[in-house]
């Protein structure tokens, strides 16, 4: 499907049906959603312009993500999905800019789109064009990545509160560890999904910066491609940092979890000395030889308790006095 967007005084009106065959020239935006080759071939006889395949979308070359052919400037960056899910994704989005129309052509819906569309429908710029419509777009996403690296930020603290609780709350954790675990494991992976976006806005806005120098964009504009460029050089260190903090708080959980398998052998190990002695007390009133004097005694049986109760908490307040326990 494809939407088509036209100005409409004040605002950016949608059409409600498009039809393939008979597009208006007044668009300025056009929305490549899923397209069929029909709907591609209607955008390339509107435009003069070749729409590129979800094959092409996603080559990883810079040179095949950002050129310039027949007058068109053709950008390729990598925009996140369901972010706020537990199974974030990127996908690859195309912004095709041919003359003063935006064409851009997705097989996802990231959400800075819908933003952006209920932006514009209620209020926009007299004479706005398809640079105009592009800038609202680069600067949706940027402001999207930010708001999400904020979200994973503020639960990176969360978990890492959790890791570094008093020690008296941390016994008998093992489950909820497991699931500290994952949640590392889900924040890491989504950060690093915002960092590889911001990386591809970053190189679309300065291919922007660089092919405009030929073009008369208005001095507003070419101040907000430096402050996107600032933005975006922000967040990514940004990024860089909270990949950073994962990691050590992914090293600290590891290292707690160490400790508690550490204390568990610590308690096998002590028992296993503490049960020695009397094990071998036993173990020696065990043996019927008929030459054991001790088998005569009237006290034998108690006296041979209490030495294997002696045997027993002597290494236990030798322990103690060592501090090892």
């Amino acid at each position: 499907m494809f939407s088509v967007f036209v100005p409409s005084e004040s605002s950016l009106k949608k059409l409600p049906a498009a039809d393939p065959a008979a597009l208006p020239d007044n668009a300025v935006w056009i929305d490549l959603l899923n397209p069929t080759l029909e709907e591609d071939r209607a955008v390339e006889r509107l435009t003069g312009i070749a729409v590129p395949t979800r094959e092409d979308m996603q080559e990883i070359e810079i040179s095949s993500r950002l050129y310039i052919e027949n007058a068109a400037r053709y950008m390729t960056a990598t925009l996140m999905c369901q972010s706020d899910t537990d199974m974030p994704r990127t996908t690859a989005v195309t912004f095709i800019l041919a003359g003063h129309r935006l064409v851009t052509v997705r097989y996802d819906e990231p959400k800075p789109f819908a933003l952006v569309e209920h932006k514009l429908s209620r209020s926009c710029l007299p004479g706005i064009s398809g640079e105009m419509v592009l800038m609202e777009l680069l600067d949706a996403v940027i402001d999207r990545c930010a708001d999400i690296l904020e979200r994973a930020g503020a639960e990176v603290d969360q978990v890492s509160h959790d890791i570094f609780e008093p020690e008296s709350a941390r016994h008998g954790q093992a489950k909820r560890y497991s699931q500290i675990l994952i949640a590392i494991g889900r924040k890491g992976d989504l950060v690093s999904k915002i960092r590889e976006s911001l990386v591809s806005i970053g190189r679309v806005v300065t291919f922007l910066s660089a092919v405009m120098e030929g073009v008369k964009w208005s001095k507003d504009m070419r101040e907000q491609l430096k402050t996107m460029q600032r933005d975006v050089g922000s967040l990514t260190d940004h990024a860089s940092y909270l990949s950073n903090k994962i990691t050590f708080t992914l090293d600290a959980m590891l290292g707690v979890v160490n400790l508690e398998q550490n204390n568990i052998i610590k308690l096998f190990s002590v028992m296993a000395v503490v049960l020695m002695p009397p094990t071998l007390i036993a173990s020696v009133y065990g043996m019927n030889f008929k030459a054991m004097p001790e088998l005569e005694w009237a006290h034998g049986y108690p006296m041979a308790l209490l030495m294997m109760l002696m045997a027993a908490v002597l290494p236990y307040l030798f322990f103690r006095w060592k501090k090892w326990l």
